[in-house]
């Protein structure tokens, strides 16, 4: 059944751009966009855009600190790296205009949230946005500005309640948690590879919330090598029963899609048929815990031909209600637009040939086997605060 999407759209969200060496490649976002256009995603009925303006300093302010900010704009027309804020560092060098660029990106992710909030769509989507790491006071994770959190906070100033916020990418959302880490009305889950084989080097089960808010910052730290099925049993065991419980009033989510085996910067082993599988669970997870209020955003995702532009253009083509049939032949006139962007060979088809099954938590614990360890760590953390059982 059709869905109405509002995708925050401004050409200008290609210009976060640290540079042509960088991992973070702004042509995934074009790539992406191209192949939704070429097999009819944006013309799926219920499709629209909204107009993007770039977050000012009270939205940005929401979360992040009035010298960071001025630091950002400062380094964006100087050039000149700023190591009190992390800012000209590897991870996160200096760009022209680096403070227009991030706060596109944040005001991208606050119209996607607009639109949902005001009742113009069920759905609101940013794929240039998912920047999750950045911290209040300094970049991190090539993170300049955290629009997933401000996007929070704008739902919140609105009068939001609870706002659930699940982050699928293969790094913990260290500052998605952080900026929240107290507040009950905010439930944070992230599902990534453990912190001993990644960075950020956080996001372990023992993270659960501040004083005031235990239990609403939820971690699952899955092991290096962990497919499909080890992940879909492990997202299933913890996030239905979490949502089910807090019964959020809008539902955020982050689809970093570096999770894949092919990504060249994490361990995981995920196809693009099981990232799509996640896709189609959270899609129900919105409509049944959330009244479809469903907020969708980027996110990490490395490998920029083979994977990004598949992943979410399924993502975009489930969100608006006109899922792509994984068989289907990626269009000729893409291929040319990806040799013509990269010169590289695109894929061929919509899927990786993968039946991406699972079998059930809830069908029995493996104590020798280390996903299901990982899940009974969460579980055991968090669901009593809840009044969860965690061995149901």
């Amino acid at each position: 059944m059709a869905c109405s999407l509002r995708i925050a759209w401004n050409d200008g969200l290609t210009s976060y751009n640290f540079g042509p060496q960088h991992p973070l490649a702004p042509v995934r976002v074009e790539l992406t966009m191209e192949l939704c256009r070429r097999l009819g995603v944006f013309d799926a009925p219920g499709v629209s855009f909204a107009p993007v303006e770039p977050a000012d300093d009270a939205l940005l302010e929401l979360v992040h600190s009035r010298d960071y900010i001025a630091a950002v704009k400062q380094a964006g027309k100087t050039l000149e790296p700023n190591m009190k804020y992390a800012l000209g560092t590897s991870d996160n060098p200096v760009f022209p205009d680096m403070h227009e660029a991030s706060a596109l990106v944040a005001g991208a992710s606050v119209a996607a949230a607009r639109a949902v909030w005001q009742g113009e769509a069920e759905h609101g989507a940013n794929i240039a946005g998912g920047l999750h790491h950045a911290m209040p006071n300094k970049a991190w994770g090539f993170c300049v500005y955290n629009d997933a959190a401000v996007a929070i906070a704008w739902l919140l100033e609105q009068g939001a309640k609870r706002v659930a916020y699940v982050d699928v990418d293969v790094h913990h959302g260290d500052g998605v948690q952080e900026m929240f880490y107290n507040d009950p009305r905010v439930l944070t889950i992230s599902l990534h590879e453990s912190p001993l084989t990644l960075f950020p080097g956080t996001g372990y089960p023992e993270e659960i919330g501040g004083p005031d808010a235990e239990g609403y910052a939820v971690n699952v730290a899955l092991p290096a090598g962990t497919n499909d099925a080890m992940w879909l049993r492990a997202f299933h065991a913890i996030v239905p029963p979490l949502l089910r419980e807090f019964q959020p009033e809008v539902l955020v989510t982050q689809q970093g899609c570096d999770t894949h085996t092919l990504d060249p910067l994490a361990n995981l082993t995920l196809s693009i048929d099981g990232q799509r599988r996640t896709y189609e669970a959270l899609h129900e997870l919105a409509k049944e815990t959330a009244a479809g209020r469903w907020v969708l955003l980027g996110g990490g995702g490395y490998e920029l031909v083979q994977v990004v532009p598949r992943a979410w253009t399924h993502l975009l083509a489930e969100a608006a209600g006109t899922p792509i049939d994984p068989e289907t032949r990626t269009p000729d006139e893409w291929h040319e637009f990806v040799k013509e962007r990269t010169g590289e060979v695109p894929p061929l088809h919509m899927t990786d040939g993968r039946k991406a099954d699972y079998v059930p938590f809830e069908a029995g614990f493996d104590p020798a086997d280390a996903v299901d360890r990982a899940i009974r760590a969460t579980r055991a953390a968090v669901f009593p605060c809840h009044g969860i059982d965690p061995m149901m």
